[in-house]
């Protein structure tokens, strides 16, 4: 089964990394979040991606390309004109990395690589900027379950600020970083049908708008509620954030081993 990866977008927000990378290759630790993603996914036995480039795409292809390098000690041997891999730990994973333009919307992006989908099965698809530690194998069976034609994670948006009670003008109690469980939000990591793409005109075309809005009109965009961890890599704060976990070894998207 297929997943795909929205991998395109320029990264403005995030500017301070973007200027000269594409956004999913920002690293959290030494490897590009992009890497933590397709890890979440391989996890649960899904490893053929297409991920759809667009802002500097050639760096997305270029690290697919080199990966054993990236990942592995190596010995250079000139005279001989050989490299030698040392301790390879690299995936058995397949990847298609997709030109699906430089601003196409999210939409587009997905009519784009249309032609690489199995017809007839469904496919996951998520952003390249945020982890979470879903259960992809529950949601597949959750999506199988109602027979819809998308299914969408729902999560419950992490707080910003702490909140605070008060009583008498004293502060009765603090939560640094509380969560409401009952607003939830568009959290990626979907269960597609194929036929979602005819919901898609063009490059133009914003998946979080028109398409999603119909099918929600149309009942047919399940929610699977996740109440795990869910955060994404929208600014630098965020991005230290999850370097922090990840170095702490306290990283709740390590679902792997």
């Amino acid at each position: 089964m297929k997943v795909v990866i929205l991998a395109g977008g320029r990264g403005t927000r995030l500017a301070e990394e973007t200027s000269v990378r594409p956004k999913p290759l920002v690293e959290i630790g030494d490897k590009p979040i992009l890497w933590h993603i397709m890890s979440i996914y391989a996890h649960y036995g899904f490893i053929d991606f297409i991920v759809c480039a667009g802002y500097k795409g050639y760096q997305i292809k270029e690290y697919f390309a080199n990966m054993v390098l990236h990942h592995s000690d190596v010995t250079v041997d000139l005279g001989r004109n050989v490299v030698h891999y040392h301790q390879r730990d690299t995936p058995d994973w397949r990847v298609s990395i997709v030109d699906t333009g430089l601003d196409t919307q999210t939409g587009g992006r997905l009519k784009r690589i249309g032609r690489y989908l199995t017809p007839g099965e469904p496919f996951c698809m998520t952003y390249g900027d945020g982890v979470a530690n879903v259960d992809v194998a529950k949601e597949m069976a959750f999506h199988r379950a109602h027979g819809l034609k998308a299914t969408m994670c729902a999560v419950a948006p992490p707080a910003r600020f702490g909140a605070v009670a008060i009583e008498d003008d004293r502060v009765s109690t603090f939560v640094e970083k509380p969560t409401n469980g009952n607003q939830r939000i568009n959290g990626g990591f979907f269960i597609l049908e194929p036929e979602v793409l005819d919901l898609v005109d063009g490059d133009d075309t914003i998946w979080e708008r028109q398409p999603l809005e119909r099918l929600a009109a149309e009942g047919q965009l399940a929610a699977y509620s996740h109440d795990g961890f869910w955060q994404p890599m929208d600014t630098l704060r965020e991005r230290m954030q999850l370097e922090d976990m990840w170095n702490s070894g306290r990283a709740p998207w390590k679902v792997w081993a």
